[in-house]
């Protein structure tokens, strides 16, 4: 007679196996992260690997594919907590981004494997390995290319310093020296910096500009009376 601990001999053998290629492909796409000291490591990308098939394979189990298939739906929208807790912003530059996809690839690697499909689990952990080392020598190449600022979709932005009581014309002359160089406002917005001191800073409709014709705009800004300081500013989008 069986005894308590008797289990299902074939279907526990599955799920070893499903298991076991879960940990070998995590062990490897893991170990990557490991070796560029990144915040989620080796152990993290296999425990996300391997949690994603022991829940799709737990799914399949007690509820067959129509199991696996909710079982995945809660995996790809549960991993993106675990995602967001390695990504973080320091000031303007977001980390993590990239350590987070991976994590997220992981776990389909798992879920892959938790479904009785090694061969497609191995595929997609080539692709996240590729990803991660082949593609670095580009992203490298692309980021020693100088930015053509015309070609660059970004946010800019045109301030003046005045005094408080003339924050009104300086508005209106900030736009009106915009709009004649043919660069009209989206906004105009008043900021406070000190007790008689306002900054009025305007945001351009335009993604791309020629420097050359803002740096004038900018000099005729400055040398107009009551301006006290004028300058503009890009930020690139991400």
């Amino acid at each position: 007679m069986p005894g308590p601990f008797t289990v299902a001999t074939p279907e526990a053998l599955n799920s070893a196996i499903s298991l076991a290629v879960a940990f070998g492909l995590g062990t490897v796409i893991g170990a990557e992260r490991q070796y560029r000291q990144r915040t989620a490591g080796l152990r993290t990308a296999v425990l996300v690997s391997v949690g994603a098939s022991a829940f799709v394979d737990l799914g399949m189990r007690l509820t067959g594919s129509e199991g696996a298939v909710r079982t995945v739906a809660y995996v790809i929208s549960g991993i993106g907590f675990l995602g967001a807790g390695v990504i973080m912003k320091e000031g303007m530059n977001v980390r993590g981004l990239n350590t987070a996809a991976t994590l997220w690839c992981s776990a389909a690697v798992g879920a892959f494997a938790g479904a009785d499909l090694p061969l497609e689990a191995c595929f997609v952990a080539v692709a996240v390995l590729a990803g991660n080392t082949l593609l670095r020598p580009l992203v490298n190449l692309i980021n020693r290319i100088p930015i053509d600022e015309s070609a660059t979709e970004a946010t800019y932005e045109v301030q003046v310093t005045t005094e408080a009581e003339t924050a009104g014309p300086a508005r209106d002359l900030l736009v009106e020296r915009l709009e004649a160089a043919s660069y009209p406002v989206s906004g105009v917005e008043v900021e406070e910096r000190g007790d008689e001191v306002v900054e009025v800073v305007a945001t351009l409709t335009a993604t791309a500009v020629d420097s050359k014709e803002l740096d004038a705009v900018v000099a005729e800004l400055a040398a107009q009376p009551g301006i006290r300081h004028a300058t503009w500013s890009v930020q690139t989008g991400d």
